[in-house]
């Protein structure tokens, strides 16, 4: 951050191509630096960071694009190919036309090309003076005193930054699939675009790969760069109509598209087969159940950085995840309940996030903080090895773990298909129970078990074993290791329980556990 308020000044001297280069790179640096601490940290100064160099960055994008353009021209040595006169018009200068941008046919292409590139470049010079000037340096400096403060708290190197480089990877590797089976411009352009991306998280969080990988992320980078540079300069010539003798045109055309086709020979060569090295960066990077147990402790940061109390959402979690079991193995649960939907996803799994993430809303304040943990679980998306159906179900369990509750016909259920309704209804009732369990936000409440299930080995969490299902017309009764009844968290539970009796169809009892029992 420091990098980019030195290379403030030495930009602002001229707007030359190197010093308008350096201060790029070190805006996306610190831009890239923030994507990947916003995925784990909700700090809004990492968004306001962001923002703040974006304006800046683009317009010197576009000044920076229209320089790159005079380079290629002398490196491709289009001056050569010349029109029918090399001569300028009288003067000495070069003529444009004021209605099209054009300039005279009889002139050399290149230098009439060049001609417009610079008068372009004067006006974007001045735009870039204008967006320099209202990049507020005061407020960077101050960032780049917060921002490393919180940025230190996860190592680099960790297991979270290698999920987050996965999701890059999988995206990036994606985009080359696509991009070697259509071979359009497009596809080239936004592969560049997702190597870049990936790049930036191994460059900025993952010493030890960058070193091994960096080089030669780089120099992808840099051939599909120029690739995109050599479209974006036959298009400009076109638009410019400076190519007007057909032979003129031909000769330009199979010079640019001879480099571009050098450029994505080398990429397929270094990409495809055995020795790709797409397959050399996979094989760095999380593998099988690690995905899954990672994305789910980087589900737990940021909810840890939204959540006042994030151990009681983690004991809640724990709870419902044992009275989910409870209820399963009982057969009070069946798999018409919870287990099949037309939604698809895991609904043990949805309860799970939904349980560790219901409180996220808090954030905002804790006036209809269910609401917004809602909102906030559906903008934070599906983490890398979660199903999107577990998460958008988590979502509207989440919202209904106090305040109103969930009926077919709400809002927020009722476009839902019947069995998905009757899912978000059971796992709501689950997790209500289970967050009154720990309505003192205490502990004291440590294991919850069905009472009517025999206790011993096997059943999913090691709690309980399956046994005949309940009769209709019998009670429900929950067993609390650390419960007391007639304190406050038992009125509490007296209440949420309701919810769950109307699921299942029968009373539901909570009560302590007896010296010496456990679920254990």
């Amino acid at each position: 951050m420091l990098r980019v308020l030195d290379e403030y000044g030495n930009v602002s001297a001229n707007f030359s191509a190197d010093p308008v280069h350096d201060l790029r790179v070190a805006l996306r640096r610190c831009r890239s630096m923030a994507d990947g601490m916003m995925a784990t940290d909700p700090d809004h100064g990492w968004k306001a960071m962001k923002k703040a160099g974006k304006q800046l960055f683009q317009q010197l994008g576009a000044l920076r694009d229209v320089q790159i353009m005079m380079e290629w021209i002398e490196k491709l040595g289009l001056s050569e190919i010349a029109g029918s006169s090399l001569a300028p018009p009288a003067g000495g200068e070069s003529e444009v036309s004021s209605e099209t941008g054009a300039m005279p046919p009889t002139q050399n292409p290149a230098r009439n090309l060049l001609g417009i590139l610079e008068k372009r470049e004067g006006d974007l010079k001045r735009d870039a003076r204008v967006a320099l000037e209202g990049f507020d340096r005061k407020q960077w400096r101050h960032w780049s005193k917060t921002l490393p403060a919180r940025a230190s708290r996860i190592r680099p190197g960790s297991a979270v930054f290698k999920h987050l480089a996965l999701e890059r990877w999988t995206t990036a590797r994606q985009l080359h699939t696509v991009a070697l089976r259509n071979r359009s411009q497009i596809a080239f352009h936004t592969l560049r675009i997702g190597i870049k991306r990936f790049r930036y998280i191994v460059e900025n969080f993952l010493p030890t790969e960058h070193a091994k990988w960096g080089n030669d992320l780089k120099h992808l980078q840099d051939l599909l760069g120029e690739v995109h540079d050599l479209d974006v300069l036959w298009a400009a010539a076109i638009a410019s109509r400076v190519l007007v003798e057909e032979e003129t045109r031909r000769a330009w055309h199979e010079r640019i598209t001879t480099a571009r086709s050098q450029r994505i020979d080398e990429y397929r060569r270094r990409t495809t087969g055995p020795e790709s090295l797409w397959n050399e960066w996979r094989d760095g990077l999380p593998q099988g159940k690690q995905i899954r147990e990672i994305a789910t402790r980087r589900m737990k940061l940021w909810a840890k950085a939204m959540d006042p109390d994030f151990v009681h959402s983690e004991r809640v979690a724990r709870l419902s995840l044992q009275l989910y079991d409870g209820l399963m193995a009982a057969g009070v649960f069946v798999k018409g309940d919870t287990e099949s939907s037309s939604e698809g996803g895991d609904p043990r799994s949805s309860l799970y996030a939904a349980a560790l993430l219901h409180d996220v809303g808090k954030v905002k304040g804790d006036k209809g903080h269910h609401k917004a943990s809602e909102e906030l679980i559906k903008k934070h998306g599906t983490p890398l090895g979660w199903e999107e159906a577990d998460m958008r179900r988590a979502a509207v369990v989440a919202r209904f773990h106090t305040g109103a509750l969930p009926t077919r016909n709400h809002k927020a259920i009722r476009d839902l298909l019947p069995d998905e309704q009757k899912n978000i209804i059971c796992l709501a009732a689950v997790l209500r129970l289970a967050n009154a369990l720990d309505a003192a936000r205490d502990g004291h409440i440590r294991h919850v078990w069905i009472e009517n299930v025999d206790h011993g080995k096997g059943g999913t969490n090691g709690l309980v074993r399956k046994s005949p299902t309940l009769r209709s017309n019998e009670a429900l009764v929950i067993s609390a290791e650390g419960y007391s009844p007639g304190s406050p968290t038992a009125q509490t539970v007296a209440a949420e329980r309701y919810l769950l009796e109307t699921v299942i169809k029968r009373p539901v009892i909570v009560k302590a556990a007896k010296v010496g029992s456990s679920a254990r």
